[in-house]
């Protein structure tokens, strides 16, 4: 069933201290919206940013864009405040870092659970990575995965490349966990924000590797990532063909047919309809915020 797939192609990184950029994300085209408290956030502005970002989120004015809060690890010293503080406002999700191993994940899921929050998991560690299959498999109300692929190169002591061949395992390896247990996966970041062919060329190996989209550190990135991530019209309109042949009453109970000069396959109709449910989806989404 496709029915309540959601767009998750472009996921924007917004830093909880700066209250400009999160008015400002109110009104962008993005998918989903990562509400940091971590990272982009200095340490004598934390608790200040704890108090944006829970005001921002309580008043419910992001629109039909998916919500995400970054809390900091619950092994320093504001991680269990923001994870109080992000479930008290009950975003889409919690976006936990750090994750190397399925525990890392147990304390925050019982925190949440039945709360209508779901937990999301960055895996931007050597041993996440060594752990992927367990981490995936961990249950309760993990939903996503998200690559943090800048930490994956420091850890591993490694270099960016240009075409990320480097990280290629450690991406296909999320990929496959993520997929064997029905969990959503968003690609890490391109971090040459006026490389913009450089940054087409990463969403389209991303989406090539299995992503559903691709975490940004900035706006100019959205247009280019919800294209590349958005099924093409000639994408959906053979997707529709293919769904159509298979439910034409002689081709009912049939494994395989002869469509347009080659063989199809009835798992190629069920990935015709996750095209089609994720386009109407995107198409959807796009009408309330415009």
């Amino acid at each position: 069933m496709h029915a309540t797939i959601r767009p998750r192609r472009s996921v924007l990184y917004m830093p909880g201290s700066n209250a400009r950029a999160l008015e400002k994300a109110r009104a962008l085209p993005a998918d989903a919206l990562i509400l940091d408290l971590e990272d982009a956030v200095a340490p004598d502005t934390k608790e200040q940013a704890r108090a944006q970002v829970g005001e921002a989120v309580r008043v419910r004015a992001f629109g039909s864009r998916e919500v995400v809060i970054r809390i900091n690890a619950l092994s320093t010293e504001w991680g269990n405040a923001d994870l109080a503080a992000a479930t008290a406002v009950r975003p889409d999700a919690i976006l936990l870092p750090k994750v190397s191993r399925a525990d890392d994940l147990r304390q925050a899921d019982a925190r949440i659970s039945g709360r209508g929050i779901a937990l999301w998991a960055m895996i931007e560690t050597p041993l996440a990575i060594l752990n992927i299959a367990s981490i995936a498999d961990s249950g309760g109300v993990l939903a996503c995965f998200v690559m943090g692929t800048n930490d994956l190169v420091k850890d591993t002591r490694g270099q960016h490349m240009p075409h990320r061949e480097n990280l290629a395992p450690a991406l296909a390896l999320a990929v496959t966990a993520a997929r064997a247990n029905g969990l959503a996966i968003i690609d890490g970041v391109h971090n040459d924000i006026a490389d913009l062919d450089g940054f087409r060329d990463a969403c389209f190996q991303a989406r090539a590797f299995g992503f559903d989209g691709k975490t940004l550190i900035h706006p100019s990135q959205l247009a280019i990532c919800n294209e590349v991530f958005a099924p093409a019209r000639d994408e959906v309109e053979a997707a529709r063909k293919i769904i159509a042949a298979f439910e034409r009453p002689e081709n009912s109970g049939k494994g395989a047919i002869a469509l347009d000069g080659r063989m199809v396959e009835r798992l190629h109709a069920e990935a015709a309809r996750g095209t089609v449910a994720l386009a109407e989806a995107i198409a959807a989404r796009e009408n309330i915020d415009s």
